[in-house]
């Protein structure tokens, strides 16, 4: 009989996700299961499980499934042992991601992803920073693309950038998920931020919403404003442009 293949990696718990992953790991019993299938190197068994944190084996399956659904343990039909009848038995391994929880939220591992691609996708003749700037806005395309008709808020609070209506046609960005690398290089990593947005609108289709370098102390570096006459007003930082291209498309 052959094995179920195991199911696709979900992404990465962040934010309200994470924290409730994190309540799950409350219960000492599932701490203990969830050790024990790290340190196992292999698919494990409800069996094996349940005998190594010395709990029932329903007991075990219970609180393994409740990993399995915070996203902290992935399981599926297979393993070493093979019954002679009926499908292999089920058994549980680490998530392929890591658990990360900031408050306020920040997105290292996206900003350490576009760096790695600038770098190896640098193109002859392109300055790193425009690479930068090049990666940043394709990846903003990519995600754009696939959500034409995406709510563009509920974007922005996924990604963590804790938006909020400023009146007058503006999206105040009150997080910024870059930080503190933000801090330390500001016309790469605020203009690679910019980037982003700038792409995903773009690929989105969103004609009247533009996204604006407009720096404040404690804030994203970025907001977003409606209507043509607010882009005008974007604050200037050296080495980037401060509006979206409309052309950019």
């Amino acid at each position: 009989m052959t094995s179920e293949p195991p199911a696709a990696a979900p992404t990465p718990a962040t934010g309200a996700d994470a924290m409730a992953a994190l309540a799950v790991l409350g219960d000492e019993s599932r701490r203990r299961l969830l050790e024990f299938v790290r340190r196992a190197r292999r698919p494990v068994t409800r069996e094996e499980a349940s005998a190594a944190v010395g709990i029932s084996r329903k007991l075990a399956a219970f609180h393994l499934d409740k990993l399995v659904a915070s996203g902290l343990l992935q399981a599926r039909h297979g393993g070493h042992r093979p019954r002679r009848v009926g499908r292999a038995p089920k058994v549980y391994e680490p998530a392929p991601h890591a658990l990360t929880l900031s408050l306020p939220p920040r997105r290292h591992e996206l900003l350490a992803s576009l760096l790695a691609q600038a770098i190896t996708a640098q193109r002859p003749g392109e300055s790193a920073q425009e690479a930068s700037l090049r990666v940043a806005r394709e990846r903003g395309e990519a995600l754009g693309a696939e959500a034409p008709a995406a709510d563009v808020t509920a974007f922005l609070e996924a990604f963590g950038f804790d938006p909020e209506d400023g009146g007058e046609g503006r999206t105040v960005l009150h997080n910024c998920p870059f930080h503190p690398v933000a801090a330390q290089a500001p016309v790469l990593v605020c203009g690679m931020n910019h980037a982003f947005l700038c792409g995903y609108l773009a690929a989105t289709g969103d004609r009247d919403t533009t996204a604006v370098l407009a720096p404040r102390p404690g804030a994203c570096c970025v907001e977003l404003r409606s209507g043509s006459p607010g882009a005008e007003r974007g604050e200037s930082t050296e080495g980037t442009d401060t509006t979206c291209a409309r052309d950019a498309s």
